[in-house]
């Protein structure tokens, strides 16, 4: 029997798939506990519909995030810290600071999406990575000055 998977199943298939099993399965399982219902042509077509409101919703989304990539790089965020002596910095600038600069300029973005790959702890410009989306990447300039 065929089937359309509504959600992942292990060793069967991902969300969406279209699979072949065994009429007892399909029945007393995957259809029983809303895994899976039978593919029809009626079923086939929802499907088909709702695959193509996702892919329009995520170019939506891609759209977005570039407005917003664009705006990003056009900034550069200025931190003040304190120096030693020596011109080390006392402590770090983190992903923390730079979401809440960000939104203080009206962008506001989570701060989970922000890729600090080396520690920000020197003075001078730094540039961070920022995942809007997973096609989409902003680069983001930290300039550290002494304060």
């Amino acid at each position: 029997m065929k089937v359309i998977l509504l959600k992942d199943v292990k060793k069967q298939g991902k969300k969406d798939d279209i699979i072949e099993v065994s009429d007892g399965y399909a029945q007393n399982f995957l259809i029983k506990n809303g895994l899976a219902v039978k593919y029809t042509a009626g079923s086939k077509n929802i499907l088909d519909q709702e695959l193509k409101v996702r892919k329009d919703n995520e170019q939506a989304l891609i759209e977005d995030c570039k407005n917003i990539k664009s705006q990003i790089e056009a900034l550069e965020l200025t931190f003040k810290v304190k120096t030693g002596k020596t011109g080390k910095v006392f402590g770090s600038i983190s992903s923390k600071q730079i979401t809440e600069e960000l939104a203080k300029k009206n962008i506001n973005i989570d701060k989970k999406t922000i890729k600090i790959d080396n520690p920000i702890d020197t003075l001078g410009v730094h540039l961070v990575n920022i995942n809007l989306h997973k096609k989409v990447v902003a680069q983001i300039k930290i300039n550290v000055k002494e304060g």
